[in-house]
C-alpha cells in the first residue's frame, strides 16, 4: 500500500514538475546565416534541471497508468454510500499551498535545489504518513473527484469518514464497488445497475 501512497504524491507533484521545466527550459533558437548548433552536450549541460523533471513527469505517468491499472479489477462487495459530502477544495489546497509557492525557488542555486529536494521527500514523508496523499490536483485535472462518505457493508457493518476517490459522480444511495488504498481511503466506482 505504501507503494501506492507514494505514486500518488508522485502524481500530485507533477504539475510542479512541467512548471519548474518550463521555467528552466533553454533551447537556443537563432534564425538567420551566423546560426550554428551548439551541440548536444552543450544542450544537455545548459538543461540538467528540465531533464530531471521530464525524467520525474515520466514517473508520474507511469503511476498514473498502474493507479489506473490497479484500480480495473474490484475484488471487494460493494457498500452503499449513506451519507456523501464532496472535498474537492482540498485539490485546490495542495495546489494553492504547497506546489505553487514551491516554483518561486531559485533554481541557479545548487544550494536552493537541495532544499527543494529534501523538502519535496519531507512532504512525501508527511503526506504518506498522515494519508493526505489523495487530495492532488493531478487527479482533478484528470476528472477524479474526492468524497467523504458514510456507508453500510456487508453484515450491516457501519463506516463513517471514508474517503472516495472517483471518476464516477457519486450520491447518497449509490452502490459502490471498491479498492481499498489506505484504512480510511478507497477508490470506488458506482455500480452499474
Amino acid at each position: 500500500m505504501t507503494q501506492k501512497k507514494i505514486g500518488l504524491y508522485v502524481i500530485s507533484i507533477a504539475l510542479l514538475f512541467a512548471f519548474i521545466f518550463v521555467l528552466k527550459v533553454d533551447v537556443p533558437i537563432c534564425y538567420g546565416d551566423e546560426c550554428e548548433f551548439i551541440g548536444v552536450g552543450e544542450l544537455l549541460k545548459k538543461n540538467i534541471i528540465p531533464i530531471i523533471c521530464l525524467i520525474c513527469l515520466l514517473w508520474a505517468f507511469v503511476e498514473y497508468k498502474r493507479f489506473r491499472f490497479d484500480l480495473q479489477g474490484s475484488t471487494n462487495i460493494p457498500f452503499k454510500i449513506k451519507k456523501i459530502e464532496g472535498v474537492n477544495y482540498e485539490h485546490l489546497t495542495f495546489l494553492a499551498t504547497y506546489v505553487i509557492p514551491l516554483v518561486s525557488f531559485n533554481f541557479d542555486s545548487v544550494r536552493y535545489l537541495i532544499v527543494l529536494a529534501v523538502l519535496l521527500v519531507v512532504m512525501g514523508v508527511i503526506y504518506v504518513k498522515t494519508d493526505l496523499f489523495y487530495a492532488n490536483p493531478s487527479l482533478a485535472l484528470f476528472g477524479f473527484n474526492i468524497n467523504k462518505v458514510d456507508g453500510s457493508f456487508k453484515n450491516n457493518e457501519e463506516r463513517s469518514g471514508i474517503i472516495l476517490i472517483s471518476l464516477s459522480k457519486l450520491s447518497n444511495g449509490d452502490n459502490v464497488s471498491y479498492i481499498k488504498i489506505d484504512d480510511r481511503i478507497y477508490y470506488a466506482e458506482k455500480v452499474r445497475e
